[in-house]
This record gives C-alpha cells, sequence and structure tokens, in this order.
C-alpha cells in the first residue's frame, strides 16, 4: 500500500494515488520516516502550504468557466435527452461573453436545463426551434418565463408565434460564434437547420436523423421537398460537418454528412425511390400531436398541464 508523503500532515486521504504535490511513497516508509524524526518542522510545513495552495488552485479552477468548456476549450456544448419522447436539446454558449442558445428545448425538461444555464453562470440569449414539433410541447415559451431576456425564435414559414421569425441565411449571433439559419423544408413546411461553421456542426432537426429522416405525412409535409432540403442544403455541407438530429430512438447522438451520404438507407436512393419508401411506412398518428400542435404554435404556452400553467 502506498500513501501521499503529506498524508499524514495534511489530512487527505488518498491511497495509492498523489496529489500533484508530491510522488507515491510506501507508507512503511513514510511511517518510518516519521517516528524516527527525520522530518523537519520546516520541511512538514512546506508539505502543508504546497497542500493548501493546491486545494485553493482547486477551488478558483471550479469557479471558472475553463472548467465547463468544451475540448476545444473555447465553447459550452451540451447535448440533453428528453427520453419521454427521445428529443434532444443542444445548450451552446460562448464562455468569454456567457451567450448561450438553447435549441429544441422541451417543457418537461425546462427545471434540468434552466439549472444547467444558471450553474455555469450563462446568459441565454436564445430559445429557438427547428420546426413545430408534434411529439412533445416546446419549452421555449417557459424558458422565457425563467429568463425575461431571452427570445424565442422560428422559422416563419412555420406560421408559429416567437419573438424572431428566421428565413433563409439569417444569423443567430451568440459572442464571437453565429448560427445560420438553413431552410429544409419536407418534414413541415417550416422546418429549419441550424449551422455552426465555426465548429463544424450542424443541428438537422427531424429532416435528417441518423440513417433516417423525418416523416413526410402531416403538417404540409412533402416527401419531394424533403429529398430536396436534405441533398442541396445539408448534404452540400463539408463532409466532415457533425450532424445533430432532434431524435433518436436507437441511442446513437449524431453522425456526418458523409456518413449519411454514403449509408443513410432513404437518402441514398434516387427521389423517386425516397418518395415510394416514405409513402409506403404507414406510420401511426403521433400521440402528442393534438396536444403538441396547438401549444407549439403560441410557443408552448396554450392548454399547458397543470405544473407548467402555474409558474
Amino acid at each position: 500500500m502506498a500513501t501521499c508523503r503529506a498524508r499524514l500532515f495534511c489530512g487527505l486521504n488518498i491511497r495509492g494515488l498523489h496529489c500533484s504535490v508530491n510522488k507515491c511513497t510506501p507508507l512503511s516508509a513514510v511511517r518510518k520516516l516519521h517516528t524516527n524524526g527525520q522530518k523537519s518542522r520546516a520541511e512538514l510545513l512546506r508539505f502543508s502550504n504546497l497542500v493548501l495552495r493546491q486545494r485553493r488552485s482547486d477551488c478558483q479552477f471550479s469557479r471558472s468557466m475553463s472548467g465547463f468548456v468544451g475540448k476545444d476549450k473555447d465553447i459550452v456544448f451540451r447535448q440533453l435527452l428528453e427520453y419521454k419522447s427521445f428529443t434532444y436539446s443542444y445548450l451552446v454558449a460562448d464562455p468569454d461573453t456567457k451567450e448561450a442558445i438553447l435549441i429544441d428545448p422541451v417543457i418537461e425538461t425546462v427545471p434540468r436545463d434552466s439549472k444547467i444555464v444558471k450553474d455555469l453562470g450563462l446568459n441565454l440569449k436564445y430559445a429557438i426551434n427547428t420546426h413545430v414539433h408534434a411529439d412533445h410541447i416546446t419549452g421555449t415559451g417557459f424558458l422565457k418565463k425563467q429568463f425575461p431576456t431571452c427570445k424565442s425564435a422560428i422559422s416563419a414559414a412555420s406560421k408559429a408565434d416567437a419573438d424572431i421569425k428566421l428565413k433563409e441565411g439569417d444569423k443567430l449571433t451568440f459572442g464571437k460564434y453565429k448560427l445560420e439559419v438553413r431552410s429544409t423544408p419536407g418534414h413541415t413546411n417550416g422546418c429549419i437547420t441550424y449551422v455552426w461553421h465555426e465548429k463544424e456542426m450542424a443541428f438537422t432537426g427531424d429532416a435528417l436523423l441518423v440513417r433516417g429522416c423525418g416523416r413526410t405525412d402531416f403538417q404540409e409535409g412533402s416527401s419531394e421537398t424533403l429529398y430536396n432540403s436534405v441533398h442541396n442544403k445539408i448534404f452540400s455541407l463539408p463532409p466532415n460537418y457533425t450532424l445533430y438530429p432532434a431524435h433518436d430512438y436507437t441511442g446513437q447522438t449524431s453522425t456526418t454528412v458523409e456518413e449519411e451520404k454514403m449509408m443513410n438507407p432513404r437518402l441514398t436512393k434516387s427521389k423517386e425511390e425516397f418518395v415510394k419508401i416514405m409513402k409506403e411506412l404507414n406510420l401511426p398518428y403521433p400521440k402528442q400531436i393534438d396536444k403538441a400542435l396547438p401549444a407549439n404554435l403560441v410557443c408552448g404556452l396554450y392548454n399547458l398541464p397543470e405544473e407548467f400553467s402555474k409558474s
């Protein structure tokens, strides 16, 4: 068994590890050194000071944004799951300005998402949707109650209420970054994809899923339009761009442009074959559509469940 050489003096309980102050030393050797009185008072004091300095450094680090950023050290990125509808929400932020955007929030997970935003010390600038969802109620309206300066955004073509009505080519800025809006209708008439060029990412909503795509048999959907949207607006991105969908039902979290261009079982077909595939899906009527659509047309603030209407 080994322990930190400072363990007997600093009180830390580190077994077989070191505390970034000293290397491991066998416990028997530490005891021998201690009992033989070979450690001077000055050396013990040095050990204590080093440990205290390390603890202060750890505390300061935990309060700084550097501990919250992604692997590139200059972004905050969180992929968040709502497990009832298998919806992914995405939190992106600039750690320098603290400005953040939340994509496709779900009303049931607003308390969780709000806590993350507050814990990270972020300023939620926008809560945005990729389209008018039919399988859950959006959390944008509820988030605006939690963060009064937050603005909601959705495609103008969706005919839904929001602070900002988006169209092709618009940009949503947060700190030094921006999301480009690409119109990708077909699943619904108001679908959009948000492209984060600086980080080679795109948030595709239901237009393009991992090895799949959104259905086209309701909300003014069109298989021909969806095929054109994906091929012209998403597959035209560089092949290495990472694609993040609004849903996945198999546990996958992301894909790439190149993967889907090569392996998507529907969208690698000709347009005629794709239309035939979509027509023959015979999918059931969405369970939440009658509740979700009216609410989502008004930012998720219509006929709310009781626990949310009181907030």
